[in-house]
């Protein structure tokens, strides 16, 4: 599929041809279980007629009708399947590709907005249903539209009256299927899928705060919470089950008037000898299958109208603008030189200024420390620089051209960053090191481990390959600290940005990561913010971040 396809579409331009074949092979399962039990019913009846005479009776080629549709039945059954999962696996892969295209440039300016629970919604309960729209929704739909029409035909050509009553059924049965569970359905949705984002939001924060609200007594009160929301969801899980009942309720009534009507049509037809007893027995036992095929259509609108309602919150989602935006004709990015803001503003979305004029020169090898109370901006400083907020006055340079004319991807190139909170992914200490320099070799990853005094711990633990665990669980506070600060100096870019890198550590254990830290660096200039104090022995320039302006310490 290409980039600029939208996957959301219901039948995307680049999968339309494989969404034919499982609607195709929908439409044929179904011709083949209304036309075995037309078929069968029909020759049930011979049977019966005959009496079991063998005279004047065509025994075989019934049969062989109905093995026949036994075998084309299971097989469209297989295939079936097997496309329908092909096709929905594409899609699944392709509406997953598109969201992380489409969200990654709103990070973390836009998304950072969001609950967690509330995103993981979007990941996993909205695409989960756009994806499935096919074989839920719209295969089933347009296969059971495709049988009416063949058996409203096929009905007309034995009994034109029967073809009638057919066509009626289907006027009747869509909107009785359709009604009961379209009616303000998008509204209903959408005040589900906050009841479910709330209980996700909710469970996630339990989970990831278990130990605090431990620590405060507060776990009952959380549990009976998230039971709340739990209890609310599962009331708007029966209304909806209670519109698909209704849904059903109609569609039975419809499809008992049509086969009364269909027996008595046909019965009074081979009464009169337009038709005989075989034929008569064959419209009936087909409209029992048509009729039990078209059951299915409420849940079928229902999933349609999940998966609508899904598309349109994952098209509101990613339809924001990036806070940062490419140039039409970006400029390369010169290896090295220096860090240049110029009278740079920013303020709090709620208007409070952050940073106001503020001015700041890192030449190339050159270290900076900026401390500074909480909230006074320093993260944003970093934000800024990292070019995932643009500035609202002033300018940003990079060896003496403003950071607005180069791609993102190109200047991210250049740097290597570790934030506060740097994770320690699940795996092994390899690739967590891999994440800083995809190409860096076993070498590379040594020294950087050494330089860090990582390098003991990690051999002695079995090596790259040693599983760090989940969130660095196998590794001390300060060890995990220190494989992220090994995997940011992987980064071969010359400027080095680090938010909080000692939050967590004692005094001795944050001074001997920073001389550590000194000593890696090399020709590499140092961006880093944080509350703890510097060793005097270091030899870096120190800055204090007040009011909005950076001032010398």
């Amino acid at each position: 599929m290409s980039r600029h396809e939208d996957p959301l579409q219901p039948f995307p331009p680049g999968r339309r041809a494989r969404m034919a074949a499982v609607v195709a092979v929908l439409l044929a399962t179904m011709l083949a279980g209304t036309a075995l039990l037309g078929l069968a019913g029909g020759f049930i009846t011979a049977c019966a007629l005959a009496a079991g005479a063998a005279s004047g009776f065509n025994f075989f080629s019934p049969s062989a009708g109905i093995r026949a549709l036994t075998f084309a039945r299971i097989a469209s059954r297989y295939f079936e399947k097997l496309l329908g999962h092909d096709a929905m696996l594409r899609l699944a892969r392709d509406l997953r590709s598109w969201f992380f295209r489409r969200a990654l440039p709103l990070a973390p300016a836009r998304l950072g907005r969001m609950r967690t629970g509330a995103l993981m919604a979007r990941l996993l309960d909205d695409i989960a249903q756009v994806e499935g729209r096919l074989v839920r929704a719209l295969g089933p739909l347009l296969a059971m539209l495709g049988l009416g029409l063949a058996a409203v035909a096929w009905a007309a050509w034995i009994l034109p009256e029967a073809g009638l009553v057919l066509a009626a059924a289907m006027l009747l049965l869509g909107p009785a299927s359709a009604l009961p569970v379209a009616w303000d359905g998008l509204r209903r949705e959408a005040r589900d899928v906050r009841l479910q984002e709330r209980l996700r939001v909710r469970v996630h924060e339990g989970i990831e705060g278990a130990a605090d609200l431990a620590a405060m007594g507060a776990t009952r009160a959380w549990a009976a919470r998230v039971d709340a929301a739990a209890a609310r969801l599962a009331r708007a899980g029966r209304q909806r089950q209670r519109r698909v009942s209704a849904a059903a309720m109609g569609m039975s009534l419809v499809g008992a008037a049509t086969l009364l009507a269909m027996l008595a049509l046909s019965l009074q037809a081979a009464h009169a000898g337009r038709i005989g007893a075989v034929e008569a027995a064959a419209l009936g036992f087909a409209t029992l299958a048509l009729l039990e095929t078209w059951a299915g259509a409420g849940l079928a609108w229902q999933a349609l109208l999940a998966g609508q309602a899904s598309a349109r919150r994952l098209h509101a989602l990613v339809a924001q603008p990036p806070a940062v935006g490419d140039p039409p004709r970006p400029v390369p990015v010169p290896e090295r030189g220096a860090l240049h803001l110029e009278e740079v503003c920013f303020a709090h979305p709620d208007g409070r200024a952050l940073l106001d004029g503020l001015d700041l020169r890192l030449r190339p090898g050159e270290r900076v420390v900026v401390a500074g109370d909480s909230g006074s901006g320093k993260s944003t400083l970093l934000a800024l620089v990292l070019r995932v907020l643009e500035p609202q006055a002033g300018r940003i340079a990079w060896a003496g051209i403003d950071l607005r004319r180069f791609h993102q991807a190109d200047w991210h190139a250049r740097l290597a960053w570790a934030p506060q909170d740097a994770p320690v992914f699940a795996g092994s200490v390899r690739a967590n090191l891999r994440m800083g320099d995809p190409q860096a070799g076993e070498a590379a990853m040594w020294r950087a481990l050494e330089a860090l005094r990582l390098d003991a711990r990690v051999r002695a633990a079995g090596g790259l390959d040693c599983e760090a665990g989940e969130g660095g669980a196998l590794l001390s506070g300060g060890e995990a600290r220190r494989l992220a600060l090994a995997r940011a100096l992987l980064r071969p870019g010359p400027l080095l940005l680090l938010d909080e890198p000692l939050e967590g550590l004692d005094v001795d254990a944050a001074e001997a990561l920073l001389l550590d830290l000194e000593r890696a660096l090399g020709r590499r200039s140092l961006l880093l913010v944080s509350h703890a104090p510097v060793p005097a022995a270091l030899p870096w320039r120190r800055l204090r971040l007040e009011q909005g302006r950076l001032q010398e310490v």
